[in-house]
């Protein structure tokens, strides 16, 4: 992996605060994802299950997690399958984990080859009652191709039927929510990355350039600071171009006097960034580029204040809505008879800021969270407030990563990187 090594205490934290949310006398088990294929021989950059980084920071295809805390012995409480390797797979496919490298980045201590896994796995099943099966039940999932996981599920209701079943994700969900220091290093880290990459860019756009040829600076700038690259497929969205939410084409020429919107944030170790800067192609906002911008930036500052421990997440969308509306009567862009004859379900400032303004980030750049219940300290959230404007050619959104705190305002992740319209302008133009 191109990241430092991960301490590995962050692992043994996390496997004991899951242990200890388990039914007595039961086990979980944790699948790696698939190396997807492409075609012939060529597959896709292999991406590890976060769950199971989570909780052994293996970085590796083909592995399995199995915790049993009320194993019998001492050797199936805690257990590492992989893939065992030898000098012939590490010249053809590169290192991969030995047990002894395994125990010292997991901190697990008993790590078998994959190929006792069957053997091993049915003696711990005739000891146990109920098995923890792990499903995404993120709110935005939409899953089409059959996972690892859910092919391992459906052997093991097959080989064991007579099992009680249970899952894995509520604990998850609400461990995985809250972020460890360690995590929060992790994550910050993430973020200097990509304002490396971000400052980069400021000085690279003129009119002309491909917004392509900006990706690829963003590209350069991660990479050389031991990022595998984005945390998610990148916006860099000219002129109206912004308008379309997912944009990923990156294919248009930039032109002078237009705007990009660039949602372009780096990963670090797994750890996801969320960065979204609105700047001007010709390095000046235009007056009415300036106007709307300054109000997508009054309520992201002012959304920001609202995260706080206690604060509920449906009626902090509800007062974002407020804000915004307040700043869209004042560019003109709604009237107070637009207000009035709302749809309680679609308000009117829906039409120019059309999506949501917060979500958890961590492993995933939209992270488990259980959005019904109170936000709670060291829980990591994007603020990333848009107006849209169509009609105009452009759209402008602004977004930062903050971590709720115990008492006060957010610390906010991504604070040195440039947002003020005449900072990003006198930077564009030095």
């Amino acid at each position: 992996m191109k990241y430092h090594q991960i301490d590995r205490k962050l692992f043994i934290k996390n496997r004991k605060n899951f242990t200890e949310k388990m039914q007595p006398k039961s086990l979980a088990v944790f699948n790696s994802n698939d190396v997807y294929p492409i075609g012939a021989d060529s597959t896709m950059t292999f991406q590890q299950a976060r769950d199971l980084f989570y909780l052994s920071g293996v970085d590796q295809d083909k592995s399995i997690l199995v915790l049993f805390p009320d194993a019998p012995s001492e050797k199936h409480k805690e257990m590492l399958f992989l893939t065992e390797t030898n000098d012939h797979i590490a010249v053809w496919e590169g290192e991969k984990l030995t047990k002894e490298r395994a125990e010292e980045v997991s901190g697990i201590k008993n790590v078998f080859w994959l190929k006792d896994f069957e053997k091993v796995f049915f003696e711990v099943m005739t000891q146990c009652d109920t098995v923890y099966f792990n499903t995404n039940e993120h709110y935005r999932a939409n899953v089409e191709t059959e996972t690892r996981e859910a092919r391992f599920i459906k052997w093991c209701k097959q080989q064991f039927p007579a099992h009680r079943v249970a899952k894995s994700n509520p604990i998850l969900q609400r461990l995985r929510s809250v972020k460890d220091p360690i995590e929060l290093d992790l994550m910050q880290k993430a973020c200097d990355i990509t304002e490396k990459a971000f400052r980069r860019v400021l000085k690279f756009v003129k009119p002309g350039v491909w917004e392509y040829e900006i990706e690829a600076e963003y590209w350069h700038e991660m990479i050389r600071n031991r990022s595998k690259g984005f945390a998610y497929t990148p916006i860099i969205a000219s002129g109206s171009n912004a308008n379309v939410l997912h944009y990923i084409e990156n294919n248009q020429q930039c032109k002078e006097g237009e705007l990009i919107l660039l949602d372009t944030g780096a990963e670090y170790a797994n750890y996801a960034s969320d960065l979204s800067r609105t700047i001007p192609v010709s390095g000046r906002y235009t007056k009415r580029q300036k106007e709307v911008y300054n109000a997508v930036n009054r309520v992201k500052n002012d959304a920001t204040r609202m995260l706080v421990p206690g604060a509920d997440w449906a009626e902090y969308h509800k007062e974002v809505g407020k804000l915004m509306t307040s700043e869209l009567l004042r560019l003109g862009l709604l009237d107070k008879a637009d207000v009035q004859n709302e749809d309680p379900d679609w308000p009117a400032y829906k039409k120019y800021f059309m999506h949501g303004t917060s979500h958890n980030i961590g492993l995933d750049t939209h992270d488990y969270g259980l959005l019904y219940e109170p936000m709670k300290a060291n829980m990591v959230f994007t603020v990333e407030p848009g107006i849209y404007l169509p009609d105009e050619g452009f759209g402008i959104r602004l977004e930062d990563d903050v971590v709720i705190q115990e008492k006060g305002e957010p610390f906010n992740m991504m604070g040195n990187i440039p947002i003020e319209a005449d900072e990003i302008e006198e930077i564009m133009n030095s």
